[in-house]
């Protein structure tokens, strides 16, 4: 694979750094990727090579590519990140990635200049449970003055949405979902801004993207504003007691960083229900939070998918549905199930914690219901 053609252009209001990825091992096409921002805050968006080796690194494995030719200066502390990411893939695919050549044009030798005074933490925000709780936590945890103290949230389209070309681009969604992390944005007093990709279309396996790949784009878009940025949260997916290979992960994400930027995977000791909990404490998080990858008009959670329901009966368990806006449904009952399968994708954890609370909430019908569809095969 050769990165090549990096380069930085300026819009109206925002920029896009963009590269040009010629595959040379496998019958993949030449593709332009591109992180982009429209806003006036991200002005400080740069071509970082940093920020598409780390994007590309993926696909790279996954397509069998021996080497990443970089058209650009990369930072070593990230090259010797990326070794232990490729060895930490080799291990999970059983020995079916091989690890590959990183090939810069240079190499960076000092990093004293690197980024602008005032440089600050962020974090990576798509309105659900993890990413509310991440950053209702840290303004629990550290006072207005202190560098942790996230003071951006970014919000990306080219994930959930707009991922999947075939699925459309749905710009009109990413808007609602910009418009309500503006509302907890501002009661937190944080900047939002949003920032579009396509560096998951270089492969839109979804396994590969939830297992594997995810976490490595939002590290891409982290570097490329690093003139702005010095810390950039990744909110946990899952805690661990439930670990699995992912996408994004405690002993994966941290290997992203340069020695300029350091990413780091937060919240790993909390429990999905423990962040459920801590969502309903912050009414501004409570009212506006988004688990919904459906299109649905005038609303950010439709109340029908695997999601909702699976957010929906945590609320249950913890007597708070009826208390949000997020939901125009006071209630889940046991047909609302029968749509989807619970006992995929490693989300059996994550039902399995509601069960005890349930039982005291005296919903027995939604621990049979639960129980019953955890069994299917």
């Amino acid at each position: 694979m050769k990165i090549q053609d990096l380069e930085l252009e300026k819009k109206d209001k925002g920029r896009r750094a963009r590269v040009t990825v010629v595959w040379e091992d496998c019958d993949q096409p030449d593709k332009e990727i591109f992180i982009e921002t429209p806003d006036p805050l991200g002005s400080s968006l740069k071509a970082d090579a940093n920020a598409f080796v780390t994007g590309c690194i993926i696909p790279a494995l996954h397509f069998g590519e021996r080497r990443i030719a970089v058209d650009g200066t990369v930072c070593p502390f990230l090259m010797e990140g990326l070794a232990a990411v490729m060895a930490l893939m080799r291990v999970w695919t059983r020995q079916r990635y091989k690890p590959l050549a990183i090939e810069p044009a240079a190499i960076l030798k000092s990093a004293d200049n690197d980024g602008e005074p005032g440089r600050h933490a962020a974090m990576f925000y798509s309105g659900g449970i993890d990413s509310i709780a991440a950053l209702w936590r840290n303004m629990a945890q550290y006072p207005k003055s202190h560098p942790a103290r996230v003071r951006d949230c970014f919000f990306v389209h080219g994930f959930d949405i707009g991922g999947v070309p075939a699925r459309g681009m749905k710009y009109h969604v990413f808007d609602r979902g910009v418009a309500a992390m503006e509302r907890v944005a501002a009661a937190a007093g944080v900047n939002t801004i949003a920032v579009y990709t396509n560096i998951r279309h270089l492969c839109d396996d979804r396994e590969l993207w939830l297992n594997r790949f995810f976490g490595a784009v939002l590290a891409a878009v982290a570097h490329g504003f690093s003139s702005r940025v010095n810390l950039f949260y990744i909110a946990s997916s899952y805690d661990f007691d439930n670990l699995g290979p992912c996408g994004s992960h405690p002993m994966l994400d941290p290997e992203y960083s340069s020695y300029a930027l350091r990413i780091r995977h937060r919240d790993a000791d909390l429990s999905r229900l423990d962040k459920l909990r801590m969502v309903t404490r912050w009414k501004p998080g409570f009212d506006n939070f988004r688990v919904c990858l459906a299109n649905v008009e005038d609303r950010l959670n439709c109340g029908r998918c695997e999601k909702c329901v699976r957010t929906m009966t945590g609320l249950v368990a913890l007597g708070a549905l009826h208390k949000t806006r997020a939901f125009v449904q006071d209630d889940v009952v046991p047909e609302m199930f029968d749509a989807f399968k619970i006992n995929i994708r490693h989300r059996e954890p994550f039902y399995l914690e509601l069960l005890p609370l349930l039982r005291q909430q005296g919903r027995f019908d939604l621990v049979e219901t639960i129980e019953r569809k955890l069994a299917e095969k």
